[in-house]
């Protein structure tokens, strides 16, 4: 604690000595106070202990003779996170007055292990030391939830009083607004607390809007989960700089005389790909084909160590909204100058693979080129004209050379599991005008089955060449998981032996052989639980679910700044570095040397980017869900149990998506024992159970689009309705409002291809 000596008659004050240190021409320490002061004898012992207290709290340090101010940084104070580089976490003062005239010290806070475990907003309780021209920060605590930023909505009571309705469901009390700011009823706000203890509130920092209006739930996940979504007026310089490079012919290979084709999704924001095939003329290939994958040269445009490229690291990689693409790069690029658009030349990383009649890639290589799209033509076109035989020679290449990349596919046997994907379909005014699964496609294979095999041949590249590589890690599951996996399997009277070797084709025999459709649907979900996350890590430990020893991403730098890691290590590898006519401009010089000495960190901070990114665009999927399901109300759908708790059980609409709840005490007057193994309620006195795949109508007591919580309840004589594990019930309907072709839905998102 610091002691609080009895001023002396003439002691200064803690401001009189640092306006002291502030304004001295000469070093100022303990001798030049006293003799400024005139201190004499006790006077000076006091001193002393008051330059002491000075130095614990963080005003001057103490460390050398002479003093310096500390910028009103404590050794032990509150910081804000604000920035994350690198996986390494920048903080500033939580505390610093936002009228202050100098900016406020940005402390890199020094935490143990790789990768930052912090994200922007959080503050933390830290030590803070000088590290040479800057400062540094070792957190000792992290604050609760309580003492953080707050996204919610401004109500009223009837007494006129603010609170804030939170939109993170986690959250379940209203909180007492203190300060309103601009705010008004309805508003959708960022607060923060406004003193120390809970009672005091909350005070409005920032008006975010309307939190219905168009656009609204995808700026809700935005400030939710921290996404960098303002580029600065440095990046943006730098993009409008790059975009201007003269796309020189010097050292890039011609390939605008191949009729490329680029196959996308027809709303796509950017094309960052595109796939050319014919029959190899090699007699040493019978049967065999010659392909291209052209990927977007953005290694040429975002050079290592510059703003953009700094800025691209810290986005990690493009989140995606039904109404919105918080991009990676700057739209001059990414939408434009590093877009592969139909008829125009553009710079590419061309990957060329010799691939024989069973679809075994035999050879690569790669290289830098000017590439010119003959088209570029959406899945569903793309298949219909494959399927009405109106097809040109280019996609009917493209769909035979599959074909044999199909077979050696099926052979490897990668797991394949069919999981629905939603889509939220908004007309132009952002109003959802409907939402449905998104139909597969022989064609959305076709393209996934090129982009799997140059990816393959970037890792392999790399790895013939001794280069480091950013790979795509997928481990197999861990033994807990299998077990709890094996014990659900039990329920279905099916087993899974833990004794012998665990590959995807195991999982895939075991869905082949299931005949019911309700079950397979179970067990499908039950194998995707226990499968780990896929992350990037410099250390190869291979891909489980395709089945493969070596796999990077190379297909999608416009996207994701993994790819662009690929790209520059290409480069290097291959002696592709191309001129830098712009001075002003980073040189095109590969990996630089710091991501070379620690590639872990950089694989951590873009493993975190893509998580943060994969829950942001749930939560808004299930806010859009919750929205369209809202006018709804009281109606009554077919739903499976997805979930069961001691508290209730959680069901999702068939066809639909979006997870409810059903609270036991909602269930009748009987009490309902849980069994945790088996997943399932049970009524003591009626025997009536509740279990994870159950099929029963039930009805929509609540939807709330601001947090995207639905809770239903049970139809009058809902008990009756359960059909365990069974068809769906017949769905009651209110006119058109639950979107329904169901197509084949998609396997298993190895890669993360799926652009909006």
């Amino acid at each position: 604690m610091p002691r609080n000596p009895k001023p002396a008659q003439g002691l200064p004050s803690r401001q009189q000595i640092l306006d002291f240190i502030e304004q001295s021409p000469e070093p100022a320490g303990k001798r030049e106070i006293a003799r400024a002061f005139g201190l004499k004898g006790q006077e000076k012992i006091q001193l002393k202990a008051l330059l002491k207290d000075m130095a614990d709290e963080g005003l001057i340090d103490g460390k050398r003779t002479a003093f310096h101010r500390m910028g009103g940084v404590p050794r032990v104070t509150v910081l804000r996170v604000v920035d994350i580089e690198d996986g390494e976490a920048f903080a500033i003062p939580d505390s610093w007055a936002p009228d202050d005239a100098t900016p406020p010290p940005r402390l890199r806070m020094v935490e143990k292990g790789k990768g930052s475990a912090l994200r922007v907003g959080d503050r933390v309780l830290a030590r803070t030391e000088e590290a040479g021209s800057g400062w540094r920060a070792h957190p000792m605590k992290k604050l609760p939830v309580q003492s953080e930023q707050v996204l919610g909505v401004v109500e009223l009571d009837g007494a006129g009083k603010g609170w804030l309705a939170p939109v993170d469901r986690r959250v379940r009390n209203s909180l007492p607004i203190a300060d309103m700011g601009q705010a008004e009823a309805g508003n959708l706000v960022l607060a923060e607390p406004a003193g120390r203890s809970p009672r005091a509130g909350v005070k409005v920092t920032a008006v975010l809007g309307d939190p219905l209006a168009p656009r609204a739930f995808s700026l809700i996940a935005i400030h939710k989960h921290g996404i960098p979504h303002v580029f600065g007026e440095e990046v943006l310089a730098e993009a409008e700089l790059a975009a201007k490079l003269p796309l020189s012919q010097d050292r890039r290979e011609d390939l605008r005389h191949l009729p490329i084709v680029a196959i996308d999704p027809s709303d796509a924001r950017d094309h960052d790909d595109a796939i050319w095939a014919a029959p190899d003329e090699d007699p040493a290939n019978p049967g065999g084909f010659q392909a291209v994958v052209a990927i977007a040269d953005v290694s040429f445009y975002v050079r290592p160590g510059g703003a953009l490229d700094r800025e691209a690291r810290k986005r990690g990689n493009s989140v995606y909204f039904p109404d919105r693409v918080v991009p990676m790069l700057p739209e001059v690029l990414s939408a434009d100058v590093c877009s592969l658009r139909a008829g125009e030349d553009r710079a590419a990383m061309a990957c060329h693979l010799t691939i024989d009649a069973t679809g075994h890639v035999k050879d690569w290589r790669f290289t830098r080129a000017i590439v010119r799209i003959a088209e570029v033509v959406a899945y569903e076109q793309a298949q219909g004209r494959i399927i009405a035989g109106e097809a040109d020679a280019n996609l009917q290449n493209l769909w035979a050379c599959w074909r044999a990349l199909a077979s050696a596919r099926e052979k490897r046997d990668p797991l394949e599991l069919e999981l629905p994907e939603r889509r939220v379909v908004l007309d132009e005014q952002g109003r959802i005008a409907e939402i449905r699964l998104r139909e597969r496609l022989d064609a959305h294979r076709v393209v996934e089955d090129f982009m799997i095999a140059a990816n393959v041949a970037a890792a392999k590249a790399l790895e013939s060449k001794v280069a480091p590589i950013v790979y795509r890690l997928h481990e197999p599951p861990s033994r807990e998981k299998l077990v709890t996996l094996r014990e659900y399997l039990s329920t279905f009277d099916r087993k899974l032996a833990l004794g012998q070797v665990i590959t995807p084709g195991l999982f895939n025999r075991m869905l082949k052989d299931i005949a019911d459709e309700a079950e397979k649907a179970l067990i499908m979900e039950a194998v995707l639980r226990s499968q780990t996350q896929a992350y990037y890590g410099p250390r190869n430990v291979g891909h489980f679910g395709l089945a493969l020893g070596s796999y990077a991403h190379f297909t999608s730098p416009i996207r994701r700044y993994a790819d662009l890691l690929v790209h520059r290590a290409l480069v290097d590898a291959y002696h592709l570095e191309q001129p830098a006519p712009k001075a002003s401009l980073p040189a095109d010089t590969g990996l630089s040397e710091r991501d070379r000495a620690d590639l872990d960190r950089v694989s951590e901070a873009i493993s975190g980017a893509e998580r943060r990114a994969m829950e942001a665009e749930r939560d808004t999927i299930d806010r859009y869900v919750a929205a369209w399901l809202a006018s709804r109300v009281g109606e009554v759908f077919a739903t499976r149990i997805t979930g069961v708790q001691r508290f209730g059980f959680f069901a999702t609409i068939i066809g639909l998506g979006g997870d409810g709840l059903v609270p036991v005490s909602t269930l009748g007057a009987e009490r309902f024992g849980y069994d945790e193994k088996a997943q399932v309620l049970e009524g003591e006195q009626t025997g009536t159970r509740y279990a994870v795949g159950d099929i029963l109508r039930l009805r929509l007591a609540e939807a709330n689009p601001l947090t995207g919580a639905l809770k239903f309840e049970l139809e009058e004589g809902g008990s009756s309705a359960v059909e365990p594990r069974g068809r769906p019930l017949p769905l009651k309907r209110k006119g058109k409002h639950l979107a329904g072709k169901r197509g084949r839905p998609g396997n298993i998102r190895h890669q993360g291809r799926g652009k909006r």
